[in-house]
């Protein structure tokens, strides 16, 4: 299984429109991509301004599938002036 990580810092005046269109494209994720078994979202109740996303694809092939998705292109574009930071980590579950 392949494991994507990510921790975004969100611009203050963005958090509620990040936290709704991450949601949402959780679920497109799960609904659209038959190899995405989580996109699991979760938020900081200290710092608002952050955001970890948990992603579990089949392989890396499906991760790439996912970053050409037009449900990903579009999330991408939508957020992109809402991000202040983000750290994308890559890893291979063992068991």
């Amino acid at each position: 299984m392949f494991v994507i990580t990510v921790d975004f810092e969100i611009k203050s005046e963005f958090v509620n429109e990040f936290r709704n269109r991450v949601l949402q494209q959780a679920k497109d994720s799960l609904n659209n991509e038959k190899q995405c078994f989580i996109f699991d979202v979760c938020f900081d109740e200290k710092n608002t301004n952050k955001v970890f996303l948990y992603e579990i694809y089949q392989d890396k092939d499906a991760f790439d599938y996912h970053l050409k998705s037009d449900h990903y292109l579009s999330f991408d574009k939508d957020v992109k002036n809402w991000v202040t930071k983000k750290i994308v980590n890559q890893l291979i579950k063992q068991n």
